[in-house]
């Protein structure tokens, strides 16, 4: 029969257990819920329990006294919503979409929203697409979501650990104070703790890394693309975050005048101001550098005023055309290391758009360039970029870093051809080996009878590797002068006919360049692995006939992608050990 003394024990698991059940299988109607309905409150109704016998203390129930009170709201919170003022694709709770923007959606990236999971009770917001209606529909509901365990919160009477407490900041007013409570800039422990709510301390007046440029009346719009390639003008532009992209706009020509954004003035007159937060005497005017006009036939000439020009309508018959309308933009923005900006500058391309150029194309550009400080060009960031130089040099002794030519068009080179192919004449003119471009040249060395072969010998080596051949070259387009390990040695090869007590004159130089793809599939760089230089010779030409000799001197360059195949690669599954305590069902089991 068992001990008695379990009864009480097993009636109170049995009452929670029901609890628990009743509320789960108390699952309210689901209703589709349009786009300008209003949200409705959903509450989960518990049956009553089976009456006790009267005399019989009543025992603390699981659900009884007070729920606590949520703090994040979930209807009001928005995990995915990323961007300020825009609509995220598959956002269902972005406030920021419209009914037109959920009708293309093809899922809810997150479709429920929750609070404390800890909690035995919580409010759920619940997030879900309609594709049967016609357009497809968002629906929302907001529920009582019951947490199963029996190990959950369901009364909190400590209202301080609800929220995080707000540190307070030394000042000039605080500091005394701060100091008697401290031993060697670190906490007492017998000091108390304050959990009184304190005001945050303002932070400081800079603009950080990401965020958005305000201007006088709001902030510095950059138009994007958002789901589609055409231009949304309420994309904000971010600190040092450079961007360069082109969207376009479908625009009726006979109302150009009326479209702002077509304007020289929507660019040029906003103010941006210097710190954020900060409107008096600290606006920063754009200034336009450079004004460019592009006619129908492509033809582009400067303007040498910079004052603004407004798009003007003209008619000729049938045929329409809108003048001075803005198609590229450039801002170039100068910031200090404090994190304020100095100066805007401006450059803009205006053109004629006829009803052939519909839709419109645009392009926009951003820059940020820090103030005192001169921008070191790179032939790629990480990756090489085609057709921009190679980056190389030498190490003049070891331990040292690499040299650099401050050119670096002139850091590694070849012959250059000319029409006259003579190589006398082409003695110090080089063209630089840029990365991705196969390359050949060559010239004509006419060799006198008075000309010895080690002369000449020095004389096509000077020709073929130039002043300075390098040592190293970089295997990415920023790599550092410093990291002498991580750059790629040219390996220098002579090749020659095996021939005794004969002189070997160098004919051609043969620079192979093997590269691979390194990184993400999804947007590899380039990564040079190996530089070869082989140096072919042949033997001295004897002279058959006249007193001058012709020899054929040629450089080459040749690039090899040694890219292995991608394979998918997997994460094996982790497993899961875990034991329970041999007495954990007792006295059960």
């Amino acid at each position: 029969m068992g001990s008695p003394g379990l009864r009480p024990l097993l009636l109170v698991l049995l009452d929670c257990c029901a609890s628990v059940s009743a509320q789960a299988a108390a699952t309210p109607p689901v209703t589709t819920e349009g786009f300008n309905s209003t949200e409705a409150a959903w509450m989960t109704l518990r049956p009553a329990l089976s009456p006790r016998p009267p005399g019989t203390p009543k025992a603390p129930g699981p659900f009884s006294g007070p729920r606590p009170t949520p703090v994040t709201d979930v209807a009001a919170l928005c995990v995915c919503d990323l961007s300020p003022a825009q609509c995220d694709v598959n956002c269902c709770c972005d406030p920021d979409c419209s009914p037109v923007d959920f009708s293309v959606f093809s899922a809810c990236s997150v479709p429920s929203v929750t609070g404390d999971s800890q909690f035995c009770s919580q409010k759920a917001a619940i997030y879900s697409l309609n594709f049967t209606a016609n357009p497809p529909q968002r629906i929302f509901k907001l529920v009582d979501q019951i947490n199963p365990s029996i190990f959950c919160i369901h009364i909190t009477n400590y209202k301080p650990a609800l929220s995080f407490i707000n540190p307070e900041v030394p000042d000039e007013n605080n500091f005394d104070k701060l100091m008697e409570t401290s031993d060697g800039f670190s906490l007492n422990s017998e000091s108390e703790i304050s959990f009184t709510i304190q005001s945050d301390a303002p932070d400081t007046a800079k603009y950080e890394y990401g965020v958005r440029l305000q201007t006088s009346d709001s902030f510095l719009r950059f138009p994007s693309p958002l789901t589609s390639s055409l231009c949304t003008d309420d994309n904000p532009a971010a600190f040092l975050v450079n961007q360069a992209v082109k969207c376009t706009r479908r625009i009726n020509l006979a109302q150009c005048e009326e479209i702002e954004a077509l304007g020289m003035a929507y660019y040029s007159s906003p103010k941006i101001l210097r710190v954020p937060g900060l409107r008096t005497k600290a606006e920063i005017p754009i200034t336009v550098q450079s004004i460019l006009m592009e006619s129908l036939n492509k033809t582009l000439a400067r303007l040498e005023d910079t004052d603004v020009l407004n798009q003007t309508l003209v008619e000729a018959g049938d045929v329409k055309i809108c003048t001075n309308v803005v198609l590229e933009v450039k801002y170039s923005l100068t910031y200090t290391d404090a994190g304020e900006i100095t100066k805007a500058d401006l450059s803009l391309l205006l053109g004629t758009v006829s009803s052939a150029m519909l839709p419109l194309e645009q392009k926009f550009e951003i820059r940020f360039i820090q103030q005192n400080t001169k921008p070191v060009p790179l032939s790629g960031n990480p990756g090489y970029v085609v057709g921009l130089p190679l980056a190389a040099g030498f190490q003049p002794q070891k331990g040292s870093g690499i040299i650099q030519t401050m050119n670096r068009y002139g850091q590694l080179t070849i012959l250059r051809s000319t029409a006259e192919k003579d190589c006398l004449a082409l003695e110090g003119i080089r063209t630089p080996v840029l990365f991705g471009y196969d390359m050949q040249s060559g010239c004509k060395l006419r060799l006198t009878k008075a000309i010895t072969c080690q002369l000449a010998v020095q004389k096509v080596k000077s020709l073929l590797k130039g002043h300075g051949f390098p040592d190293y070259v970089a295997p990415f387009g920023n790599s550092q002068a410093q990291d002498v390990l991580d750059w790629v040695p040219i390996h220098f090869i002579s090749q020659a006919p095996h021939m005794k007590d004969s002189c070997q004159l160098p004919v051609a130089l043969v620079i192979e360049v093997k590269w691979t793809k390194y990184g993400s599939l999804l947007n590899p760089q380039a990564k040079i692995v190996n530089v070869t230089a082989n140096l072919i010779a042949s033997s001295f030409p004897e002279t058959n006939s006249g007193n001058e000799r012709t020899v054929l001197i040629s450089t080459a360059v040749t690039f090899v992608d040694v890219s292995a195949p991608a394979e998918a690669g997997f994460r094996t599954r982790p497993t899961i050990n875990a034991k329970l305590p041999f007495n954990f069902f007792f006295p059960f089991v």
